[in-house]
Parts: structure tokens; sequence; C-alpha cells
């Protein structure tokens, strides 16, 4: 099939620089919202990105209670916490042929086939950093090479590689880097693991994911971080898959020694040092004073290893302290990061 009918649900960070990008390039795509601040400016001057790279473009605009048309292609960016409520309004516009492709955060893909039906989700991790300056505006905060190199790692949730998957990166190929694999959940951990690590700190202690490498400290809570991520995701039997040139199963620690330690950080300054300026999509919740995503990140390893025997005592503190920065609007904490050192 081709898609006759494309729509960005959640423009805010991510979604505004897939829209902008693809309606720049003449791939009408609709720009859907439910902040009423940011569909009004979407419909009067458009949307931009800014950063490594500068785009502007003019698409549809609708606030997600006037729609009116159906769709054949959905990328879903919204918050997980509003997946149920937005889905439910979407699913008078899907038809039974209809794609929805979750590239939020986390594992949602259970949860939205839940809602739409196996058949009609895809999903996939998104592998730039960006931050929403305000209505209609998103800043690249990643190089302009990572989303020329590694934009997206998309896939089915039965491992099928076939044509509407295909047709789908296609049209993400026209944004950035993208390609298709048959290991969906093992791309699912392994983006899994980037949250974790840099996104979780970032959040943790308020700061862009450079100054979290940049302290010895920080960089300990890394190591630690992404050691329980491919423990816990190993007792599931997920294969974790090369993400951004890497195997991430060489972040493992067998031993947990300084040295050993020490060892790791190549491999995060390779992976993580063309992302340096990013700060956090839950940090930006946090600076706005909303509820951030942590459950669905960080929250994610502490269940599974509950139930799998494996500890996560690193994860369980990024967990604690988000939800503490939460109930106290608080945002810059990097003292906190006194707290891991008693683990």
């Amino acid at each position: 099939m081709s898609f006759g009918k494309i729509g960005v649900v959640g423009v805010g960070a991510i979604g505004t620089i897939i829209g902008t990008i693809l309606n720049a390039k003449g791939i009408e795509v609709d720009l859907i919202d439910g902040y009423d601040e940011n569909v009004r400016h979407l419909k009067r001057h458009g949307s931009e990105v800014i950063g490594s790279i500068h785009v502007k473009a003019h698409g549809p605009a609708w606030h997600i209670d006037e729609l009116k048309h159906r769709y054949d292609l959905i990328f879903l960016l919204v918050k997980q916490f509003e997946n149920e409520t937005v889905l439910r309004k979407l699913l008078p516009h899907l038809h039974e042929h209809s794609l929805v492709c979750t590239l939020q955060n986390g594992v949602p893909e259970v949860h939205v086939a839940r809602i739409v039906g196996e058949h009609r989700t895809i999903g996939g991790a998104v592998g730039f950093g960006a931050t929403w300056m305000g209505p209609g505006v998103s800043m690249l905060a990643s190089s302009k090479e990572a989303l020329e190199k590694y934009a997206f790692e998309i896939g089915t949730m039965s491992g099928e590689i076939n044509e509407r998957i295909r047709e789908v990166n296609a049209i993400l190929q026209q944004v950035g880097a993208s390609v298709v694999s048959d290991n969906l959940m093992g791309i699912r951990w392994s983006k899994l693991l980037m949250n974790a690590t840099f996104s979780g700190m970032s959040a943790a202690l308020g700061c862009t994911f450079g100054e979290v490498m940049d302290d010895p400290r920080g960089f300990w809570c890394l190591a630690h971080l992404a050691d329980e991520t491919i423990k816990v995701a190993r007792a599931q039997g997920i294969r974790l898959v090369e993400m951004q040139g890497e195997h991430f199963d060489e972040l493992e620690l067998k031993e947990g020694t300084p040295r050993e330690v020490l060892g790791k950080f190549p491999f995060f300054k390779r992976v993580w040092d063309r992302h340096r300026d990013t700060k956090a999509s839950m940090l930006q919740d946090l600076e706005k004073g909303r509820t951030t995503e942590i459950d669905y990140i960080n929250g994610v390893v502490s269940e599974k290893g509950r139930e799998f025997g494996i500890p996560t005592p690193f994860n369980d503190k990024v967990v604690e302290l988000v939800k503490r920065k939460e109930q106290r609007k608080e945002v810059r904490t990097f003292d906190y990061i006194d707290e891991f050192l008693k683990l």
C-alpha cells in the first residue's frame, strides 16, 4: 500500500522535526497536537527546526479534538501516559489497514497494540536528541551526523519485514537514516539502555548528557545503569542489537571493578559525544513542571528486574530521584549524584 494521508501525533521535540522535514520535502504530513497554543502557532506560522540544521515548513495542523480525516499512517510521539486517551480519540480516524508507528521512549508497542490492534502497530527507536523550544519550534540537539546516520530503527511486533514497513522506512529515510530490523524488542531494549543511562541521569541531576559524562561520578553511574539494563534484557531472552554503530552487550560488567568500569569510557564517549548538548525530554518536562515518563524508562528496567530477580539499585535510585523532583518541582539538582555513591 502507499500512504496517502499521514499524521504526526504529538508535535513536540521529535514530532516537530519529523513533520517539518517531511513537509519541507513535499511529503504532506498533518501536525496533530492537543496543546492549543502549539496548534494555533502551527496553523498560522508553520513549524521550524533549529540547531545543527535549519528547516522551515507550513503543513496542515489540527487539534486532536477537531480531526476530520482518516489516516493511512500515524507517527505516535505523545508521552506514554497519554496513550490511552490519545489513541481512543484516533480510533475513529483509522481504517482497517492503517498503521500506527510508535516512536516513543520505552517499550510501548504492547500497550499501543491493545488499543489499535497488533496488525496496525509497528514501532522503533529514535537515534537523535531534540529540545522543544516553544510552539512550532524544535532544536536538533544532536549533531547533523546523528540524524544522517542513526535517525531511526523500526520493526514489526512479529519480526516480519513486509512491504508495509518498508514503505514506512522509506518515508522516515526522508528525515534521516532509517533501517528495518527483525528484532524490535532488541531495538527497544538497546534504546532503553541509552535512555536509562543518559536520559535518566540527565533528569535526575538536571543537566545535559555531556555534563553527566564529564563527571567521574556520573560516569560510574552510567556504567552500572547500562549493566543492569543488559542483565534484565538477557533474563527476558532479548538480544540487544547494534545501535549507533556499536554492540551494547560490550557494556556489561563482569566484575564491576574500577578498572573494568573505566574501560567502558571510550565506548560511551564514541556513542554519546555526538549527543552531549542534549537535555533529556524528562528534564524538559521537569523544567515545565510536568509529569515525566520515568516509569516508562528506568521504571521498566526496575519492574522487569523485580519480575526476573535481577537487582537494579541504580535504576531504582534514578526513578526515586526523578519522582522526588516531580513532587518538589525541582530542576537542577546535580548534588543528588552523592546519593548514588551510597550504592
